[in-house]
């Protein structure tokens, strides 16, 4: 079983088109949508939804106001100030720490595990997806990413399946080495942008750290020929794959207003191409 994710170095750069439009054309595979802060391939999709599993990735304090003798103590000693000297917890400050629970003389505080989201199994017409939902607000996105996948993992192992096709997390923060680590073969989607350049180099570095195959997708490629240059002679100079240049097509954002994965609704030069993407990874 191969592991194969599409990243960005930014966000908004059709890393969800593409890994929509691979998800129609690649067979024998399970998907996992990563991107946990802001999911949205389940929009191309179609999911239906066959399990549910809460995700505790934190901890909160909560207070035993019977026990409380408002020694303060707790107030004083929270770093985050989640402790007013009202008592009121805020629960939005708090990190979990447990720091208050530590010094609280009565043993008033309790640390209790919050649930930070929903982990969704799912069928759609192109195979099992797995997905989630963070809470907003909710912390420990990496681990929530590190559980869909390891659900996704198995899914793929039980069903027999070859592939599993991530969709991950844009940047270089943890969610996306949470979507990157372990994985097998990765997909740097980049606009032929300044600031898009830079941060398929940051991408690129954090993919390298990991000793994880890659290859970049330009999209766009025709809206700055200039910058688009500089991509391929970038690609060239660190031997990084140039795997396709997509042009800008109205047809695509038509694609994603009908909510469908770009090949099933056309045959074109843009399909073809996301579909030489796939031959070349295989």
């Amino acid at each position: 079983m191969k592991q194969i994710v599409v990243i960005s170095g930014k966000g908004g750069t059709g890393k969800t088109f593409l890994t929509a439009s691979l998800a129609a054309i690649a067979k024998n595979k399970v998907m996992a949508d990563c991107d946990v802060d802001a999911a949205n391939l389940h929009l191309m999709m179609d999911p239906q939804i066959k399990n549910k599993e809460e995700y505790v990735g934190s901890r909160i304090a909560v207070m035993d106001k019977d026990k409380c003798v408002k020694c303060l103590k707790c107030h004083f000693a929270c770093r985050f100030g989640a402790i007013p000297e009202s008592l009121e917890f805020d629960p939005f400050s708090c990190e979990g720490c447990g720091t208050c629970a530590l010094v609280c003389p009565e043993k008033a505080i309790a640390m209790q595990d919050e649930v930070s989201g929903t982990i969704f199994t799912s069928q759609t017409a192109y195979g099992t997806f797995i997905h989630a939902r963070l809470k907003p607000g909710g912390e420990s996105s990496g681990k929530l990413v590190a559980r869909v996948r390891e659900i996704a993992q198995k899914t793929a192992e039980q069903e027999k399946k070859e592939y599993v096709l991530i969709d991950g997390s844009p940047g270089i923060g943890c969610p996306v080495i949470a979507s990157l680590t372990g994985v097998d073969y990765a997909i740097i989607v980049v606009e032929p942008t300044l600031s898009g350049i830079h941060d398929m180099e940051r991408v690129l570095e954090v993919v390298a750290h990991f000793k994880v195959g890659a290859g970049v997708v330009i999209n766009k490629s025709d809206l700055n020929q200039d910058n688009t240059d500089k991509i391929r002679a970038w690609c060239v100079e660190r031997n990084v794959p140039l795997l396709a240049e997509l042009p800008f097509s109205k047809t695509v954002v038509e694609s994603v207003v009908k909510a469908r994965p770009y090949p099933e609704l056309y045959q074109d030069l843009i399909s073809e191409r996301i579909k030489l993407v796939w031959d070349s990874i295989k």
